[in-house]
């Protein structure tokens, strides 16, 4: 394949995956709005959202099967649809003030971000290798910026009094358009499947795909220790990214007696050391190595961590946060190219490191809510520095895997 194909694949890929971002804070920042047109208290807003994690849970376990037997574009696109699905839904239910039907399509707008961001991943691990540098960091960098643009977009459209149903009919028709047209630019997709592998004897020779490596098994993945080792990498730094969305302007307003702009003003800072950090961090990478980078922005983000909890002072407390952010930056990326090192296996692992970083992003948060209510939230983040030490100490299983490695990795 030439490069300008590739290239052009690299375009679609950092697309699609600010679109992603951009379709998840767009609802993200109108939550008060839904809150209020459904008439729910704080309490019972948050168990409404758990039906957002419920369809994301169920999905990134199945989307690496969903990929290897319809390739990348077609499930980026399945997963478009049916965020899309869920998005009409919605749309209609807050027409109707119906909570069933509110969570209905919260389930299926949750089942197709999963299954986007798997294959998202697994295009952007393979877009990677072709070009041979380490892009992956950038395209969540694309990912963060479009979550930016999402929430300054949801925040301009609620002061405008903007509908939330007239703000999702308009999302859905830009999903849309964006499955038709982007994911044509990906890579070819070679299509290899569990179910091949799972035909052979079991005391056959492995049948290889076209490209050289060995087609994977889904369900054998979560048995392999360097994956599930490679989960853990990215489960700290999963938990630290979603610990500051929550948290971080509450805990800067109640821990440091700063205003509600104050508190937004944190987050924005943390959001733009991470999106600026994940852009230029792939040179880092390629300078010195997967596992140095992991130690030194993992180092950082509990630097960060810290300084932020202890810091006297709001100033003190914003260094704290560029750190944070810093360090929050490419623990995620990492994980997901170390999972997608053997391309043929690439879907399966992908979809068990995304499981379990995306449990911690989704229910790490709440349970840090929990320690706040005792502790205070401010406080209750160092509880975050447990699972970055974790990390770090897992860090070594993200290293490459030499090609002739490939067949090896589950050992």
């Amino acid at each position: 394949m030439n490069q300008k194909s590739v290239r052009h694949a690299a375009l679609a890929t950092f697309a699609v995956f600010a679109i992603n971002g951009f379709v998840f804070a767009s609802w993200a920042a109108r939550i008060p709005a839904v809150t209020r047109v459904l008439g729910l208290t704080a309490g019972e807003m948050g168990l409404l959202l758990l039906t957002i994690a419920a369809g994301s849970v169920i999905a990134l376990p199945l989307a690496g099967t969903v990929v290897a037997r319809l390739g990348t574009a077609s499930t980026v696109r399945v997963g478009g649809f049916t965020s899309s699905l869920g998005g009409l839904i919605i749309a209609t239910a807050l027409a109707w003030d119906s909570v069933p039907l509110t969570a209905l399509g919260l389930f299926f707008f949750g089942v197709g971000i999963g299954l986007w961001d798997v294959s998202q991943n697994v295009e952007g691990a393979d877009v990677e290798r072709r070009l041979g540098r380490t892009i992956m960091p950038r395209f969540h960098a694309g990912f963060s910026g479009g979550a930016l643009a999402g929430a300054l977009v949801g925040a301009a459209l609620s002061a405008m009094n903007v509908s939330m149903s007239a703000h999702l009919f308009a999302i859905v028709a830009l999903v849309v358009v964006a499955m038709v047209a982007i994911p044509r630019h990906f890579l070819p997709s070679a299509r290899t499947t569990a179910a091949a592998d799972s035909q052979r004897a079991p005391d056959s020779q492995p049948v290889r795909a076209s490209g050289g490596a060995l087609p994977g098994k889904a369900r054998s993945a979560w048995s392999e220790s360097r994956t599930l080792l490679v989960g853990l990498v990215v489960l700290g730094a999963a938990l630290t990214e979603g610990a500051a969305n929550d948290w971080i302007a509450k805990a800067t307003v109640d821990g440091i007696g700063a205003t509600e702009s104050g508190g937004a003003i944190m987050f924005a800072v943390f959001v733009a050391s991470m999106t600026a950090f994940r852009f230029f961090g792939g040179r880092f990478i390629d300078a010195h190595g997967r596992v140095p980078v992991l130690y030194g922005s993992l180092g950082a983000a509990l630097l960060g961590l810290v300084l932020f909890v202890v810091a006297p002072n709001i100033w003190l407390a914003g260094l704290g946060a560029v750190f944070w952010g810093a360090g929050a930056a490419l623990g995620f990326p990492m994980g997901m190219s170390a999972a997608a090192d053997d391309p043929a296996r690439a879907a399966a692992r992908v979809s068990v490191v995304s499981t379990i970083g995306y449990v911690a992003f989704l229910a790490g948060p709440p349970l840090l809510g929990f320690l706040g209510d005792h502790v205070t939230v401010r406080w209750a983040l160092l509880a975050i520095g447990a699972a970055i030490v974790a990390s770090i100490l897992t860090a070594p299983a993200a290293k490459p895997l030499p090609v002739e490695d490939y067949e090896g990795a589950s050992r």
